[in-house]
């Protein structure tokens, strides 16, 4: 018996020292995340995700949580007996919906998520990309009503919050100088947030395992691209669908200054650890 106990003491050891070098490279620095999809519905996965960023907060690492809130968004639609719209692959937002989204993801979403982190031991605090203009927006065109484009992001408040050990979780509703709310895509505004921070990394956790090279193959997985490998796959149309917007959003954010992103399945339990803190890696690794 005794043999075993130190057979899986040795075992748990051997991990915590595999994971050393992470923490260490980690420890200080800020780590964007943007969460949603399943690994938000499902209340197991949702709880992994919440006990990972605590347990990456415990260590020194400074995160901050964007979220989107689609299935939550397309439940309330329903209950308001409000129907649901899609120009281009966006959602229409006309004023009455961005009312409705604002309220599930500013309040509903991210009160459940600062909630959910609390109860497992992080520090959080809650905002929307309205506070303190967090993320300036404007309207991308008419015919999408109340959906915005990301103008600027002002860190200033997140640099506050962080410096002071808390975790910012943010809701992707942006604002214009005159104060007009807009609805931001999640992925854009989490990856903006990350190179205005200068973060030393950007986490998307999506549904798929990463960059798949065959999108019915999870084996196929590109482990590490860089943009310019990235962008001729774009081209090429290898990477289609819902994918590529968030690879748009990931290159444009390069350009402004991030400098690694990982695209990540987020209904993986402990994928976050996975990938940051063994040698082996979980993900799709993009590096500018």
């Amino acid at each position: 018996m005794s043999d075993l106990v130190d057979q899986a003491s040795q075992k748990q050891a051997a991990l915590l020292l595999e994971a050393l070098p992470y923490m260490q490279k980690y420890a200080g620095r800020t780590i964007v995340v943007k969460y949603g999809g399943n690994a938000m519905t499902d209340d197991q996965l949702k709880l992994s995700v919440m006990r990972d960023l605590s347990l990456l907060q415990t260590v020194g690492i400074k995160i901050v949580l964007v979220h989107g809130g689609g299935p939550a968004i397309n439940r309330a639609m329903e209950q308001a007996n409000r129907e649901t719209h899609f120009i281009d692959g966006l959602r229409y937002t006309d004023e009455a919906d961005l009312q409705l989204i604002n309220a599930v993801l500013s309040g509903e979403v991210n009160k459940s998520l600062v909630a959910g982190l609390i109860k497992s031991g992080a520090k959080a605090v809650g905002f929307s990309g309205v506070d303190g203009s967090l993320i300036q927006a404007k309207q991308r065109s008419a015919k999408l009503g109340y959906v915005g484009d990301v103008m600027k992001i002002n860190p200033d408040l997140l640099t506050l919050t962080l410096d002071q050990g808390y975790m910012p979780v943010i809701a992707s509703i942006g604002v214009d100088s005159d104060g007009q709310l807009y609805n931001i895509n999640a992925d854009t505004a989490a990856a903006e947030i990350a190179a205005a921070l200068g973060a030393q990394s950007f986490v998307l956790m999506t549904n798929v395992r990463g960059i798949l090279q065959d999108p019915t193959d999870p084996d196929s997985l590109y482990r590490e691209l860089a943009v310019p490998e990235l962008q001729a796959l774009i081209a090429s149309e290898t990477i289609q669908g819902g994918m590529i917007p968030k690879l748009k959003a990931i290159i444009q954010a390069m350009r402004a200054g991030l400098h690694q992103a990982v695209i990540l399945d987020g209904r993986v339990p402990h994928a976050l650890l996975l990938e940051l803190f063994s040698d082996r890696g979980y993900g799709s690794l993009i590096s500018d």
